[in-house]
């Protein structure tokens, strides 16, 4: 699975959010931005409680919201759409719902892990 790290790629900077998805019992999305980042993306507090992180084909907002979720949108490579429901898994998240869309708001694709 490609980790590499950097800046998002030039193809991707310009392109409006593409992904978004909501992390189910993870109320704190500084523990998940953490978790990114020792898998070699990079990090940077976005807000008082939201994170930014980023690869070379990926970059993302983590925003807690009330109750015990964290909200996650930003832009992806859609060839990368796999890889980054993948890796939520391996950042710790149990249930999650992740979903790709198109420059026309069209749902392309959309993954669900557990509950």
């Amino acid at each position: 699975m490609p980790d590499e790290s950097g800046d998002l790629a030039p193809e991707w900077t310009d392109i409006s959010n593409n992904v978004c998805g909501i992390l189910h019992g993870h109320r704190d999305a500084a523990l998940v931005a953490e978790r990114f980042e020792r898998l070699g993306w990079r990090s940077r507090s976005s807000s008082w409680y939201g994170y930014e992180v980023g690869t070379t084909w990926c970059e993302v907002e983590l925003e807690p919201v009330d109750g015990q979720d964290v909200l996650l949108n930003g832009v992806v490579d859609p060839s990368h759409f796999d890889d980054l429901a993948a890796l939520l898994t391996r950042c710790g998240a149990m249930t999650f719902t992740l979903e790709l869309w198109d420059e026309d708001n069209n749902l392309l694709r959309e993954t669900r892990r557990g509950g």
